[in-house]
C-alpha cells in the first residue's frame, strides 16, 4: 500500500524518486513480509534494511529496503 506523494513534494521539474520515498516500519515490514517486531529486532542487532530516525519515528528508504532484499538473495548462495 503506497501513500500518495503530496502535490507540493512532486512537481514536473522535481519528480520524487524512489530513493527519497520514506516508509514507516509497518510498510517496510509489509515489503519484506516480516512482522514489525522482527524489523525492530533486526534494527537492535544492526542487521536488516538500513533505517534511521526522523524525529521520533524510525523510517526506511524504499531503495534501501529493495537493496537489502537483493543482497539477501545474492548472499543465499542459490
Amino acid at each position: 500500500m503506497r501513500r500518495p506523494v503530496p502535490e507540493a513534494a512532486a512537481t514536473p521539474d522535481h519528480p520524487v524518486s524512489s530513493e527519497l520515498e520514506l516508509l514507516p516500519v509497518t510498510e517496510a515490514a509489509e515489503l519484506v513480509r516480516a512482522p514489525v517486531a522482527t524489523l525492530r529486532y533486526w534494527r537492535h542487532l544492526g542487521t536488516g534494511p538500513r533505517s534511521f530516525r526522523l524525529g521520533r519515528r524510525v523510517v526506511y528508504r524504499l531503495a534501501d529496503v529493495c537493496a537489502w532484499v537483493e543482497a539477501q538473495d545474492h548472499g543465499s548462495g542459490s
